[in-house]
């Protein structure tokens, strides 16, 4: 199965309509958002092409491709306007023989991961930045933000196929692989 993941729209109808054109050229089977997907919240400016309405419209036309995890932008009152679950505090994956504990990284994160078996992959949004780190026992992944990237990060996305993350930008260029 060849997984999209995504992070951090924050409201940006642009980037959204970017990021789904992006899922169609890749072809992937599912599309995974690690949170904050309507609301700029109060610690970032808005970004470009900011209308929850019309990213609500572009997300409910994918729900059947759609997983997502609650970010802390989240309520539930998004639930309320969006067809798909939003509310889970995170998700279970299992690739390459490797357990995947997705969540959005306000809760658990690089520097207070969840408590988990040696080997698994924590795979975070929240942060904007994109990130690989091998920490011995387990690995740390980001795929940076949709909308709002941090330290001069591209706007992006991380494509998961079999036992490989791929980061690429919302235009398809590939900067960063590595290995499950």
């Amino acid at each position: 199965m060849k997984w999209m993941i995504a992070s951090d729209i924050h409201g940006s109808a642009k980037y959204c309509g970017d990021l789904l054109r992006a899922f169609d050229r890749e072809g992937a089977d599912r599309l995974l958002l690690l949170g904050d997907l309507l609301y700029h919240g109060p610690r970032n400016e808005l970004p470009e092409g900011y209308a929850p309405k019309e990213v609500i419209e572009l997300l409910n036309a994918r729900r059947d491709v759609l997983f997502c995890v609650r970010g802390n932008c989240e309520a539930e009152v998004d639930q309320m306007v969006l067809s798909f679950p939003v509310l889970a505090d995170y998700m279970l994956l299992e690739e390459a023989g490797r357990m995947i504990y997705a969540t959005h990284g306000h809760h658990y994160g690089e520097q207070n991961p969840p408590p988990f078996a040696k080997g698994s992959v924590l795979l975070n949004g929240h942060t904007h930045v994109p990130a690989c780190v091998d920490h011995g026992d387990w690995l740390y992944v980001n795929p940076g933000s949709v909308s709002i990237p941090k330290e001069h990060s591209p706007r992006g996305y991380m494509i998961l196929e079999n036992g490989r993350f791929s980061w690429k930008t919302l235009t398809g260029e590939t900067w960063n692989e590595a290995e499950l």
